[in-house]
């Protein structure tokens, strides 16, 4: 499948070297970006065929991803839209409704929209996908591949669950490092090093999240285990009961999932 990036940001960089590492030939890959710095850096990292603008040569492709800032979307919508005939879209801008960009591109469907997170940049990414009417379950599977190359996909059967994909995944990444500052911040109040205030934190939690993916049992029964009756972590989680802490975090993804919704119609607007 041969592929073009309209954005050659982090995201961007993010899936092309996953799919190198995938196996996908260099030559398969184009990018179009229109800062002439990034261009070199992409071209001698990855060795990808890169361009300034859109035009019909740069998007004859299999599959064009749209890895720009949401508020760009329309304007490179506009000028892509004379030279889409075939091909599958992928948008991984935030916010951006199918049926908007669909409108942008003169009536054209054959869009998958993308949530990816920032361990993409790290291969360990969590992406939400929405396939629109006029894409095919090969479209759809076409999209998979391609952000699988950074991590895991989970596809959902209705676009309005992109808002809640935002909310717990893409956006989750900042709630985990605030809760590590927090535990960072604990360690240090207790008289630690900073770098052992650092590692302490970081390590917990990844060890945390690799016994929890691992395990057959429940969140809730693998922090029961660790709660022994009058001991410390019973204290500790009693403080947090008592300050409402996972009604607060509920509270925030919620908020998050509204902005996500609030967005898209700001977005979305003529």
């Amino acid at each position: 499948m041969n592929i073009t990036f309209i954005g050659g940001g982090n995201m961007a960089n993010a899936i092309i070297g996953g799919l190198l590492k995938k196996g996908y030939a260099a030559d398969a890959l184009r990018v179009i970006e229109i800062d002439a710095a990034a261009r070199a850096k992409l071209a001698q990292q990855y060795s990808v065929a890169t361009c300034e603008r859109i035009d019909a040569a740069a998007v004859a492709a299999d599959c064009v991803v749209l890895a720009i800032k949401p508020q760009n979307m329309r304007e490179v919508a506009t000028a892509l839209r004379p030279h889409i005939k075939q091909q599958l879209v992928i948008s991984i801008a935030a916010g951006i409704r199918g049926t908007d960009l669909a409108r942008w591109l003169g009536g054209y469907s054959r869009i998958v929209r993308a949530m990816p997170n920032t361990p993409a940049l790290v291969g360990a990414g969590c992406t939400g996908l929405y396939a629109m009417p006029g894409a095919t379950k090969e479209d759809a599977a076409s999209a998979e591949a391609v952000l699988g190359a950074v991590g895991t996909t989970l596809i959902v059967q209705s676009e309005e669950q992109l808002d809640a994909i935002t909310a717990v995944s893409g956006s989750g990444p900042a709630y985990v490092f605030y809760f590590i500052e927090a535990l960072q911040q604990a360690a240090l109040d207790l008289g630690l090093a900073p770098d052992a205030a650092r590692r302490l934190a970081i390590e917990t939690f990844a060890g945390a999240v690799k016994l929890a993916a691992e395990s057959p049992e429940d969140a809730a029964t693998l922090r029961a285990r660790v709660t022994s009756k009058g001991g410390t972590t019973a204290a500790a989680l009693a403080s947090m009961q008592t300050a409402r802490v996972k009604e607060a975090i509920v509270s925030a993804v919620k908020a998050a999932n509204e902005r996500s919704r609030e967005l898209g119609i700001e977005l979305g607007k003529d």
